[in-house]
């Protein structure tokens, strides 16, 4: 692949979006090969959600079996959740400097060989330990995929493709959720880890010999502080800031409601079994509404339909609060959460590779994925304190309002000033 760098000014030793625009000519650009990538990179995305949320499945069979207390319980969660944040730095900078395959690649034979590991572990140490390697390797693949996606695209479908990719996260979520509920985990805890690491051990040689080797052609080797430095640079310190920031709010709002939805459903007055439907429910919309988002960002002006998708995220989480707790109403609420919540994470996923030159993206697109997992650590915290505070369901969903709300603000400001600095070669 080779870069064609075009300047529109002077250059200032970096290439922020708006000073350089990048064109990338590939060897094989037919809409074939592109749909081909598109569909591995899917097709990961799909294990990585099935992965990232088959702790919370396993649990509830997996805590008799190591008598966990519930710190325990936390901690296993936890273990994860610091791997992914581990793994989104690192994903990030193979990405750049070994290219968006292998690091995929090597994403996903880690997370398939420790999510193996954790289904023999023997000891509440060895979960910890396989849990947290685990999140190493899916938090690698990330930065790769959301590369992958936006690399393999026209410049008019970039977000597109990216939401696409996205869409197989909720729906891997949505599929280890049915697990439970079809009963093919059976009386083992262990089940949804062994198929959580058979797939990306099988998928892993089929994306290494179908994808191309995405790499950037640079004069220089460079190495893990030059590209540091670009994604702080002056020109696009703000952009990073501002990704920072939305990443942070966005997956807090998510990842709380991932984790503490079923419980705050069931205090609400609705059944375990009718929470968990609910929670499949959320992943569906969340299919949909990561492809909405996609398609938001790829129009001429975004601002106003991406502006809209936060309000009816807002509009969406008032619902849930104050419906009546009856089963159909829960199922309506839930997936319009879910929906519009991953429609707008889908719209930030689609933005972050546009604001940095290809020679540093895959470690800018690492560290804003990196900010978005201490969001999504912080969110389920905050719940646990509104719920020892006394707080109850509806008062947990409305404290979610003004945080959507926020990182709305953040999200149409990048959007606004990306736009607006971008000149045409």
């Amino acid at each position: 692949m080779a870069i064609k760098k075009t300047a529109t000014k002077a250059d200032p030793g970096v290439l922020p979006p708006g000073v350089w625009e990048e064109t990338m000519t590939r060897v094989d650009t037919t809409p074939a090969t592109s749909g081909r990538a598109l569909l591995l990179v899917f097709l990961a995305a799909v294990i990585e959600g099935f992965d990232l949320q088959s702790a919370g499945v396993a649990a509830p069979k997996l805590v008799p079996v190591f008598s966990l207390t519930p710190n325990q319980i936390g901690l296993f969660f936890s273990a994860a959740t610091v791997g992914l944040i581990v793994g989104a730095l690192a994903g990030g900078r193979i990405a750049d400097a070994w290219g968006r395959r292998a690091g995929l690649v090597l994403s996903l034979v880690t997370f398939g060989l420790f999510s193996l590991a954790t289904a023999l572990a023997a000891s509440f140490d060895q979960l910890l330990i396989m849990r947290f390697l685990t999140g190493v390797g899916l938090g690698g693949a990330l930065p790769n995929l959301v590369n992958i996606a936006d690399e393999a695209a026209g410049p008019a479908r970039r977000a597109r493709a990216v939401a696409l990719m996205y869409a197989g996260v909720p729906l891997g979520g949505a599929l280890a959720g049915l697990t439970v509920l079809s009963g093919l985990q059976g009386t083992s805890w262990s089940f949804i880890f062994m198929v959580g690491g058979v797939l990306p051990l099988l998928l892993a040689p089929v994306v290494y010999l179908g994808l191309p080797a995405l790499r950037g052609t640079t004069a220089v080797r460079r190495g893990m502080g030059d590209s540091l430095k670009d994604i702080v640079a002056p020109p696009v310190l703000f952009a990073s800031l501002a990704l920072w920031v939305s990443f942070f709010l966005g997956l807090l709002v998510v990842y709380l409601l991932l984790n503490w939805l079923p419980q705050l459903l069931v205090a609400h007055g609705l059944t375990r079994a009718d929470a968990s439907w609910v929670q499949v429910v959320f992943n569906i919309g969340g299919v949909i509404g990561s492809l909405v988002g996609g398609r938001l960002l790829d129009r001429r002006h975004p601002l106003i339909p991406v502006g809209l998708g936060f309000a009816a995220t807002a509009i969406a989480l008032l619902m849930i609060a104050f419906l009546p707790p009856s089963l159909g109403w829960m199922l309506l609420g839930g997936g319009l959460v879910g929906g519009t919540i991953l429609c707008v994470q889908a719209v930030l996923y689609g933005m972050a590779p546009q604001c940095y030159p290809f020679s540093s993206r895959g470690t800018g697109v690492g560290v804003a994925v990196a900010m978005g997992r201490l969001g999504s650590i912080a969110g389920p915290l905050l719940a646990g304190v509104l719920v020892a505070g006394g707080s109850s369901p509806a008062d947990v969903m409305v404290a979610l309002v003004p945080i959507i709300l926020c990182a709305g603000g953040t999200t149409l400001m990048l959007i606004a000033r990306h736009r607006r600095e971008v000149v045409p070669a």
